[in-house]
C-alpha cells in the first residue's frame, strides 16, 4: 500500500539518484529536463507547485508500510476552467518493488486527487510506444489511446513515438462503482 506525500526538496537526491541515463530521464520527465537531473532543475519544477490553486501537484509515493520514498508523479497542467490535467513524471524509482502493481496503485491514487478531490473531467498522459509495461498499467487504471505521435521525440539518432491517452470522469466512476 501507498500513499502520496507533496514532493520536497528533501527528496531532490534520491530522485536525482534513479534518473541514470539520458534515455531514462527523457522517458520520465519528457523535454523539460536535460541530462544530468540537478537540484536546480528541481527547483524550477517545484516552483509554483503544491498550492490551493497551482497549476501543478507533485508528489512523492511513500510505501506505508516502511515510510521509504520509493516513487514519483505529477498532475500537471491542471486546467480548472476546462476541468482538464496531465499525469506525468510517473516513476517506480525503487528497483525493489517494481512488479508489484505499486504503479497502478499510484495511478488510482492521482485519479483520486484528479476526479473526487479536484472535480476533474478529463485527465490525459502520454507514453512512450515501447513502454508496454506502463501501457498496460494505464489501459488497467482505465486510460483509452487517443492516438499515436509518430516521431515526437529525437534521443541521440533515434525518434520515440509517443501514445497520447486519456481518461474521462465517467469511465473513472464506472471502474470504480461508488
Amino acid at each position: 500500500m501507498i500513499k502520496l506525500r507533496f514532493f520536497e526538496r528533501s527528496d531532490f537526491q534520491q530522485l536525482i539518484n534513479w534518473i541514470e541515463t539520458p534515455e531514462f530521464l527523457l522517458q520520465w520527465g519528457g523535454p523539460n529536463f536535460s541530462f544530468p537531473l540537478t537540484e536546480q532543475q528541481l527547483e524550477n519544477y517545484l516552483k509554483d507547485a503544491n498550492t490551493d490553486n497551482s497549476p501543478i501537484f507533485i508528489y512523492s509515493i511513500i510505501e506505508k508500510e516502511t515510510g521509504y520514498v520509493i516513487g514519483h508523479i505529477s498532475l500537471g497542467n491542471i486546467d480548472r476552467s476546462n476541468k482538464s490535467a496531465r499525469v506525468g513524471k510517473v516513476l517506480v524509482g525503487d528497483k525493489n518493488v517494481r512488479g508489484k502493481g505499486i504503479g497502478l496503485q499510484m495511478m488510482n491514487e492521482i485519479l483520486k486527487v484528479a476526479f473526487d478531490e479536484l472535480k476533474l473531467h478529463r485527465v490525459s498522459l502520454g507514453v512512450f510506444d515501447f513502454n508496454a509495461s506502463a501501457i498496460a498499467c494505464y489501459e488497467k487504471t482505465g486510460f483509452i489511446k487517443e492516438g499515436l505521435h509518430r516521431d515526437s521525440r529525437k534521443i541521440g539518432d533515434e525518434y520515440w513515438s509517443l501514445w497520447e491517452m486519456s481518461i474521462l470522469e465517467n469511465e473513472w466512476k464506472e471502474i470504480n462503482k461508488r
